[in-house]
């Protein structure tokens, strides 16, 4: 929602694509009227073919951090040890065949699935509507405790798009951990991510072999959403995006707004 606000504070005709429409909260955000917030499983691109047509940018930030329902552990429906047990495949697994319909729904959300495929299709399909840009929000590096496939996903994707569609201007971002205050579980996560950073760059990225995103620069959604958004308006701005350049993509955003 954060690059949705960003758009719409530029003018642009914004549509958001996403399996539950319209956020719960749509109604206590002041821009949200102005999002055509449109139904649709990525997928299954016959569900959102229809607003393609005409567009001049896709953005695509659907993505997993953990293979497990790690909403429920942030809302503290499940336990942070019982998640990352499930994550490691101990703890004792489910016989496929007695899982119920949500359970095997549950199933598809994968690495794969939700990093690489969703959005080599999306991607696809934004390339036949010849759709001039598309914006990949990809990482910077894994982390300690992520299996290796949370990073070898994105890096696929980055990959396989800009290789069989080289005709669209292709841009991937590739930033740190992201925090904001409507997420307060964020917040400590990105002080600690602040101070490790801090010493990753006195010992001259040392660390970063070892820590990966942990040692990243946090960096704030809305300054992310901002940069996407100018990415897409600098029809220079192509390939990957690191963090210090996602940076200055945001000064110039915040610059214009301030004329």
């Amino acid at each position: 929602t954060r690059i949705c606000a960003s758009a719409v504070h530029r003018g642009w005709s914004v549509t958001s694509i996403s399996r539950s429409g319209a956020p719960a909260d749509s109604h206590a955000l002041s821009w949200a009227d102005k999002v055509n917030w449109h139904k649709a499983d990525i997928l299954k691109p016959a569900s959102y073919r229809n607003v393609l047509e005409g567009a001049d940018a896709v953005v695509h930030s659907t993505g997993i951090l953990l293979e497990v329902d790690y909403k429920n552990i942030v809302q503290g429906k499940e336990g942070l040890l019982a998640g990352f047990s499930r994550l490691a495949g101990v703890g004792g697994g489910r016989n496929p065949l007695e899982e119920g319909e949500g359970e095997r729904e549950r199933v598809k959300v994968t690495y794969e699935t939700m990093n690489r495929d969703s959005a080599t299709t999306l991607a696809q399909e934004a390339s036949s509507y010849r759709v001039p840009s598309f914006v990949y929000i990809s990482a910077a590096a894994s982390a300690p405790l992520l299996p290796k496939r949370y990073l070898s996903t994105k890096r696929e994707a980055e990959s396989t798009i800009a290789s069989s569609l080289p005709k669209m201007r292709s841009i991937f971002f590739r930033p740190g951990f992201l925090y904001d205050s409507s997420r307060a579980f964020t917040i400590p996560i990105a002080w600690g991510g602040s101070a490790g950073n801090m010493v990753n760059s006195m010992l001259g990225g040392a660390l970063t072999p070892w820590f990966g995103a942990a040692v990243e620069k946090p960096l704030k959604a809305d300054l992310v959403a901002d940069a996407v958004v100018e990415a897409i308006e600098d029809e220079g701005v192509k390939g990957v995006i690191v963090t210090e350049r996602i940076e200055e993509l945001a000064n110039k955003a915040w610059r214009k707004g301030m004329l």
